[in-house]
């Protein structure tokens, strides 16, 4: 996901919010540690009345009561995984096709309500946010993924099904494109015109994002791959692209424009890289050093939880290593834990549940808009040496807007199917419905829905059902396999 995310203008953001297992070895694991650190720590559950009755410094109890347990859960370094369990790479073994329950089959209806809302019928794109006329790829792709779910779960025939992916991908193939060479970052999802993030009518090229089109590069392989009628028209897209552009010496390169001058940049930290570039190996693009996945991890303590992330921070590189529950689960539900360790994934939703058995909040952490000021959040479990910082891409961080992610919460849920993925299941099932799909999430100290609706919450659901239901990776459901070589590509320079 593109981090240059601006959000719409107010009046539409306002708009928006009314209409954007743990394996049991691991979960031994992960209480033993979490007993350890219990004892280990001042911050134990014993503080919560002390904090509670504190309300001189203009912190709310509850919120002051997270921010202190959660400030106190970090020790460095922390425990890194054995070779044993980093072997284990694939999604849970158990997983096997099933029906739906009628809970999930109405989970599933209501998400795909979000698209025939907000479907634009003559591009076959969709807004990004309800009601807002914009689109990124990435969130294009969490559409196709919504269509292709919506089918397999009989929410739409396969007349409309065809018609609709038929459109969206005679768009992708003519869209008008940045420089001529890629996808702009965003365009206005009805006119087609390339914009800038937050306005609609403005033609403005500023780049192109590579992690979100590693996302679009897995679903053209998946549509591709599991309806044959519609292959040439997914080849037509990619060869619309001047793909070579998006890789340099095995890494993904991404191009932002600042005060009218290019910049060629790698793209990606630990999570969102390894995931993104995955979808470029499936059309056969080296990404070898993205899909690297043990020379720039480190290991810190969280809750007792050894959670990876990626050393290449702010400080030290001018990115931010947001550590986030969607890369993996996007990971675990498309490929099966081919581009991240499954090992990874356990850490990172381990940790969210420590937090849990510790401060009594639910936790599904990861990145989305909000229906309010700064309108786009990374959620993070751990970024710049800081745990549970819920930060914009300037780095601003808003404790009091963390939110409970309704996409967390459903993919963490079809992953792993444990009792503490079924109390975040049943937590989005009873509180965060809305008209025209799923709310993004709810506010842990506000206690109140984050309003904002967007195709990338509601598209995830819909994928993770359909996940569920199939009973296996989707690309290997697709039958989706992997070029034999890779594609000659050029070496590319910097401007």
């Amino acid at each position: 996901m593109s981090s240059d995310f601006k959000p719409p203008p107010l009046g539409w953001s306002i708009l928006s919010a009314v209409g954007g297992v743990v394996t049991v070895v691991a979960a031994i694991f992960g209480l033993e540690n979490f007993s350890r650190y219990l004892h280990q720590t001042d911050a134990s559950l014993a503080t919560k009345s002390k904090i509670a009755t504190s309300h001189n410094d203009g912190m709310k109890p509850d919120e002051k009561l997270l921010v202190n347990l959660d400030t106190r859960s970090i020790s460095n370094p922390g425990v890194p995984i054995p070779p044993a369990e980093m072997s284990a790479r694939l999604a849970p073994t158990n997983i096997s096709a099933s029906t739906l329950s009628p809970a999930e089959m109405l989970m599933a209806r209501q998400a795909w309500t979000y698209f025939q809302k907000n479907w634009q019928q003559k591009t076959g794109l969709v807004n990004s946010v309800s009601g807002f006329e914009s689109v990124t790829m990435w969130d294009q792709a969490a559409a196709i993924a919504a269509l292709v779910s919506a089918k397999e779960l009989n929410l739409v025939s396969a007349t409309e099904f065809q018609s609709k992916m038929s459109q969206t991908l005679k768009t992708l193939a003519k869209l008008p494109l940045y420089k001529q060479q890629l996808p702009n970052k965003v365009y206005n999802s009805k006119t087609l015109i390339p914009v800038n993030y937050g306005q609609i009518t403005k033609r403005e090229e500023i780049g192109w994002s590579a992690i979100d089109l590693g996302r679009m590069a897995i679903w053209l392989k998946i549509v591709g791959s599991k309806y044959p009628q519609l292959k040439p028209q997914t080849e037509a897209v990619w060869k619309h692209w001047q793909v070579q552009r998006l890789v340099k010496n095995g890494q993904m390169y991404g191009t932002a424009v600042t005060d009218g001058k290019e910049q060629y940049n790698q793209e990606g930290r630990l999570g969102y890289e390894s995931y993104a570039a995955y979808g470029l190996k499936l059309w056969g693009l080296n990404v070898n050093k993205a899909l690297d996945t043990k020379t720039n991890t480190a290991f810190i303590g969280i809750y007792g939880q050894g959670v990876p992330h990626d050393k290449r921070d702010f400080d030290n590189s001018g990115a931010n290593n947001y550590v986030l529950s969607e890369p993996y689960i996007l990971d675990g539900i498309e490929t099966g834990f081919q581009s991240l360790p499954k090992a990874y994934a356990d850490r990172v939703l381990a940790a969210q549940e420590a937090r849990y058995l510790a401060t009594d909040q639910l936790t599904a952490a990861t990145e989305d808009n909000l229906d309010r000021a700064p309108y786009f959040v990374y959620n993070s479990i751990f970024v710049n040496g800081k745990p549970w910082a819920n930060i914009t891409d300037k780095r601003q961080n808003h404790p009091e807007l963390r939110f409970l992610s309704t996409k967390a919460a459903i993919g963490w849920h079809v992953l792993y199917n444990s009792d503490y993925t079924q109390k975040l299941f049943s937590f989005v099932e009873t509180k965060l419905k809305a008209e025209g799909g799923w709310y993004n999430g709810y506010y842990e100290t506000l206690k109140e829905p984050n309003k904002a609706q967007t195709a990338n919450n509601n598209g995830v659901v819909l994928q993770s059902l359909l996940y569920k239901k199939v009973g296996k990776p989707l690309i290997l459901w697709a039958g989706v396999t992997l070029p034999k070589k890779f594609t000659t590509v050029k070496p590319e320079k910097s401007p």
